[in-house]
């Protein structure tokens, strides 16, 4: 028993080095991404990140943080920090044209007006093919649409999708994902990117903050969105070979994670839910979790911690191949047991 404990306290204790960076960890390179020194560490037998399903006792290092629509990778500002007083490197990558302040992008965004959803998928794709080993893909929004397309291509040690876009496949997409797209796209057809107002955003991705507290998130992360990427999602299920689609039954693709927010108005559950049915037939793993009181802004809302501690946790567990079980999907809290 005493062996289990100790194995199963070095699974999920991050790895903690000592880093030989003495400045200031934020870096900011060619990709736009926000990176923290990884702590040296020792390397896995193979070199490729590609992911395998047979890797056992993975030292998993990294994690890649893939933000969603109307945001830059600013929006994980909290979580980058988080992980990485943990001991882990975190690369938060922006989209492809999206480097420069809040301010700049919102006067012109012609850097990435034309971006289409593969652009962002084949982005992310480069910048994981370059690591050493597989990192944890973290998506938020239509970062996890990405995500679960990334899984798809062999990428990844474990991938969670919280409050993703919709993947091509969904029959029915809810009312309020449909109104919000096409209510952005009909003052924007003139242009090729859409904006949110402040209203629409405390209304949508906001509503248990105050309206101040709404409006200062509003000024701090939201900037445009290319209308292709919206179209794309939109029509996924009326064009033959969408960007958006994704094989359900790929048996090989890394464990991956669903999460939706109980009071999300952008994502509902029950689309998050759809989204984890579709995977029903592969033999790969798929688990669903649904915080209850969180909105579509999950991931800067008061209680984000919990959701960052969940989704880690998950990950580690799925990714470190270890027969580690999750003892509830009711919690906020994370606990797994050694499964018999």
């Amino acid at each position: 028993m005493k062996a289990h404990v100790l194995k199963l306290r070095r699974i999920l204790r991050p790895v903690v080095r000592e880093s030989t960076y003495r400045h200031d960890p934020l870096l900011i390179n060619s990709f736009g991404r926000i990176q923290f020194p990884s702590p040296n560490h020792a390397r896995v037998s193979w070199r490729t990140t590609r992911a395998h399903p047979r890797v056992l006792a993975m030292n998993v290092t990294t994690i890649v943080l893939i933000n969603g629509l109307w945001m830059t990778a600013l929006s994980w500002e909290h979580w980058v920090k988080h992980y990485t007083d943990k001991g882990y490197r975190v690369i938060a990558a922006n989209w492809p044209g999206m480097e420069g302040d809040i301010e700049q992008l919102r006067r012109d965004p012609s850097s990435f007006a034309t971006l289409g959803l593969s652009d962002v998928v084949d982005h992310y794709e480069q910048i994981i093919r370059e690591l050493e080993t597989p990192p944890i893909i973290i998506g938020y929004g239509f970062g996890g649409l990405v995500t679960q397309i990334l899984l798809d291509r062999g990428w990844g040690a474990a991938g969670v999708a919280i409050a993703s876009a919709p993947v091509k496949g969904i029959a029915r997409l809810p009312l309020s994902v449909l109104k919000l797209a096409f209510s952005v796209l009909g003052k924007s057809l003139s242009n090729k990117t859409a904006s949110l107002t402040a209203e629409q955003f405390h209304h949508a991705f906001a509503n248990s903050l105050t309206e101040t507290e709404s409006l200062d998130a509003f000024k701090r992360y939201v900037v445009p969105a290319p209308n292709r990427v919206l179209l794309q999602t939109a029509l996924a299920n009326f064009t033959p070979d969408s960007a958006a689609t994704v094989n359900f039954r790929n048996d090989t693709r890394a464990p991956l994670l669903l999460v939706a927010g109980g009071k999300d108005r952008v994502v509902p559950s029950s689309l998050v839910k759809a989204n984890f049915e579709l995977y029903r037939e592969s033999k790969a793993e798929t688990d669903y979790k649904e915080f209850r009181d969180r909105t579509h802004f999950i991931i800067g809302q008061d209680g984000w911690e919990k959701v960052a501690d969940y989704v880690l946790g998950w990950a580690l567990s799925r990714a470190n191949g270890s027969k580690l079980t999750a003892i509830s999907n009711q919690t906020d809290a994370w606990s797994v047991q050694l499964s018999t």
